[in-house]
């Protein structure tokens, strides 16, 4: 139990001495969680909720939440409404910078809103003359190919955006970033439309929970 851990040591005690920059993300989380139950500790509540890392955990549902001994549902929003917030701060950094030259807030946004995610999910991002985020929208989800992501639908968005750029982006479960054929085929067909409609596909990011591939980094995209 957190008593009896030493004054100086306890999650509470030590950010205030210390700062929150100081504390692990367990501790971090014990001090959102601040109370434990019969036999666990808000620090051990901590340790389930990061079985699976932090990013993982913030696309967490209500019912996952739940699920861990010690998170009721009053909890459990409380929970959720951070991890939203969190995703919401990055937006605001991405949203401020020039996406092009300064690609690193986009990259962290993209992953944590697609990062862990079970299931592919393709993205455009809507980019002004001067490359400033303009929105952003999910396209597709589930398995992404030509078939299912068509230049039309793409560049339909882009155009109801008022966008003058685009950026792609979609995440790999598996974690494995190395562009699929799939992955090559979409990039070429949206890069040839984009080029015939006036609105340049500027990058096409695949990101996973733990890193990024960006075809304008490896020098692929057209």
């Amino acid at each position: 139990m957190i008593q009896n851990i030493p004054i100086s040591e306890r999650p509470r005690e030590k950010a205030l001495q210390h700062g929150v920059e100081s504390l692990s993300n367990r501790e971090l989380l014990a001090i959102l969680i601040r109370h434990g139950t019969s036999g666990n500790s808000a620090l051990d509540i901590a340790d389930s909720l990061l079985k699976d890392g932090l990013l993982a955990l913030l696309n967490s549902s209500l019912s996952d939440l739940t699920n861990i001994k010690g998170i009721k549902q009053v909890k459990a929003l409380e929970l959720l409404a951070w991890f939203e917030l969190s995703q919401r701060i990055a937006y605001e950094k991405m949203i401020e910078s020039d996406s092009l030259s300064n690609p690193d807030a986009i990259v962290h946004w993209c992953r944590l809103k697609l990062g862990s995610l079970s299931q592919e999910n393709f993205l455009v991002i809507f980019l002004n003359v001067r490359n400033k985020v303009l929105g952003y929208k999910v396209l597709f989800t589930g398995t992404v190919d030509s078939a299912i992501v068509h230049p039309r639908e793409v560049f339909k968005e882009a155009i109801n955006a008022s966008s003058s750029k685009i950026l792609l982006v979609h995440n790999h479960p598996s974690g494995h970033l190395e562009p699929s054929p799939q992955d090559l085929m979409i990039t070429d067909n949206l890069c040839s439309a984009g080029k015939m409609m006036k609105i340049p596909v500027v990058d096409h990011l695949i990101v996973s929970n733990t890193d990024y591939f960006s075809f304008k980094e490896h020098g692929i995209l057209d």
